[in-house]
């Protein structure tokens, strides 16, 4: 990111925002667009109503019936964390309600790929589920739905992806993203849609007269905030209850004994866990099994209810973590040398990269990585393990550029040339056939220079302008912590200001532990991970304030993004 433009939010007025609130978050409230004091206030009485969510009754009807017959069920899930606590609720929340078998399957991304498709289904054949629910996928799995009511199951597929523009032949479908579906928010991720159908499941079984002790689905909200955090979705007003009502879950010890194993191995105090916590310690662990081993591993983790179990799957997960890492880092060095070579003064706008050693797990961390340093949508691909001269490639995109849109008008003006694709604005997957890299790399690079003006490519870092030496305080930084969650969409408050570097160290060997003064007589201490020294006195940065906690002691510390001599 360095030499990256900063640029301050316009001033937005606050005065319909309530006054209780601090006053800094205010300002940041009002420049992320809060236009009512109700979305200050994240009780979960608020979360939007199922009513307009197409499907859901007829999909809940479907669910009620299996319940009701004692049916076994199997629910297909997807290898991400996403999919893997959206797997994890369904098991827990319909034995709650009283299934009598429930089952969960992850295809073998290196095997079948992502979603639900006919390999899966002969995988359940020895479990023989009247039943399927998909979870996370199934919105473009018309083979697999297909083979799977030719087993003559029942299908209810529920998705927040993009859909095609026919359907699959399920029972009932559940997604937002549908054709003709009126929910307000488009930004639930499969955990989310998934957490909506349990809701209308348990009404129906009320509405058929059962009588007994339904549980309550608000107890599975930690899995909801994981799922919803690690999809990297829009934190809409919805999605941000759904993610707060869950970290309060965790931070009254009442989560999954899996999510508490998997921060405690993170080093991350579960009392004080944050959105950040969930996006950055456990979703990358819980992430690496699908990536490099089996989802199978995570969604254990997350069902176990046995602390001791749970503890050594989270370490499991650690392991592959640890792993992921460098492999990740390794290719992540490959990719930046490749496109050294082609030059970074280069007028390519979509980046492609592809090496012959890579691992297809992890080439979606490398586009990400990449985008990160170029600013620049980016498709990095791997050799297929399950496929000869096919390549699989996961893209990430910038503000302005559909990624998703992007692959269908490739594929529209030239048919053939990508195998398969999905996903969503900011991100998406797609396979190649290996010696049509170079053509669709020209194609790529084509439609991103159509779509994409040079302001959008300017690396513009929007901030919330300055904080004064007296809000540079724990009351300030205890107050932003509290007014999250942040994240996709809703991100958080990220300051600029100009300090005198009074002492600096390095520390952990990759980062730097300084002193920093605001004005005479008012320091502060700073943070700046995976950055060198700065050789100057005066510096401007561009920080984040948060409250640091170390051996028992709490203060404000700025966490350095970028700094620069002043």
């Amino acid at each position: 990111m360095n030499g990256s433009l900063w640029q301050a939010r316009p001033v937005v007025s606050d005065e319909h925002l309530p006054r209780n609130l601090h006053p800094v978050v205010r300002r940041v409230y009002a420049t992320r667009g809060m236009q009512r004091a109700q979305e200050a206030d994240l009780q979960l009485k608020y979360l939007l109503r199922p009513s307009s969510l197409k499907g859901l009754d007829a999909a809940a009807g479907h669910v009620a019936d299996a319940i009701t017959a004692g049916h076994r069920i199997a629910i297909a899930g997807d290898f991400d964390a996403d999919g893997a606590t959206a797997s994890a609720l369904c098991v827990r929340a319909l034995l709650a309600l009283g299934a009598a078998d429930v089952r969960s399957f992850v295809p073998d991304r290196f095997r079948y790929g992502y979603g639900l498709s006919p390999q899966l289904v002969a995988d359940m054949a020895e479990f023989a589920p009247q039943l399927l629910i998909t979870v996370d996928n199934g919105i473009s799995s018309h083979a697999g739905v297909d083979a799977a009511r030719a087993q003559g199951m029942r299908v209810v597929v529920t998705d927040h992806h993009l859909a095609p523009v026919s359907l699959p032949a399920a029972d009932a479908i559940v997604n937002p993203n549908q054709p003709g579906c009126a929910f307000p928010s488009k930004a639930l991720c499969g955990v989310g849609v998934a957490f909506y159908l349990l809701s209308a499941v348990r009404r129906a079984l009320q509405d058929r007269g059962r009588t007994d002790d339904l549980p309550n689905l608000a107890t599975y909200l930690d899995l909801v905030a994981l799922g919803t955090v690690a999809d990297v979705v829009t934190l809409d007003y919805n999605n941000r209850i759904l993610i707060e009502q869950g970290l309060r879950r965790v931070r009254a010890g009442r989560a999954a004994p899996g999510i508490l194993a998997l921060l405690d191995l993170a080093g991350r105090d579960y009392t004080r866990a944050t959105a950040q916590d969930l996006a950055f310690a456990v979703g990358p662990r819980l992430n690496a099994a699908g990536r490099l081993d089996d989802m199978s591993v995570g969604i254990r983790c997350l069902l176990s209810d046995d602390p001791h179990e749970a503890r050594t799957l989270a370490a499991q997960l650690d392991a592959l973590n640890r792993e992921r890492r460098q492999i990740q880092d390794g290719m992540h060095a490959d990719a930046l040398a490749e496109l050294e070579s082609v030059g970074r003064d280069s007028d390519q706008v979509g980046l492609v990269v592809m090496q012959a050693d890579w691992h297809e797990g992890v080439v979606g961390l490398v586009a990400s990585k990449v985008k990160e340093a170029r600013h620049r949508p980016v498709v990095a691909f791997a050799p297929a393990a399950s496929e000869a001269g096919t390549l699989k490639g996961s893209a990430r995109s910038i503000p302005g550029f559909h990624m998703r849109d992007a692959l269908a008008e490739i594929d529209s003006l030239t048919p053939g040339l990508i195998g398969k694709f999905g996903g969503h604005a900011m991100a998406a997957g797609l396979s190649l056939a290996i010696d049509r890299l170079e053509a669709f790399r020209l194609a790529f690079d084509a439609v991103a220079r159509r779509h994409l003006s040079d302001e959008q490519l300017a690396d513009i870092r929007l901030t919330d302008g300055s904080l004064s030496a007296a809000e540079l305080d724990l009351e300030t930084a205890t107050a932003l912590e509290a007014a999250g969650p942040w994240g996709q969409g809703f991100e958080a408050p990220l300051f600029e200001g100009q300090f005198q570097v009074l002492d600096q160290r390095i520390v952990g060997e990759r980062h730097v532990k300084a002193k920093l003064a605001a004005a005479p007589g008012m320091e502060i201490g700073a943070i700046a991970f995976n950055q060198e020294p700065i050789e100057a006195q005066s510096v401007r940065a561009l920080y984040r304030l948060e409250a640091n906690e170390f051996r028992g002691y709490v203060n404000a510390q700025l966490v350095i993004e970028e700094w620069r001599a002043d």
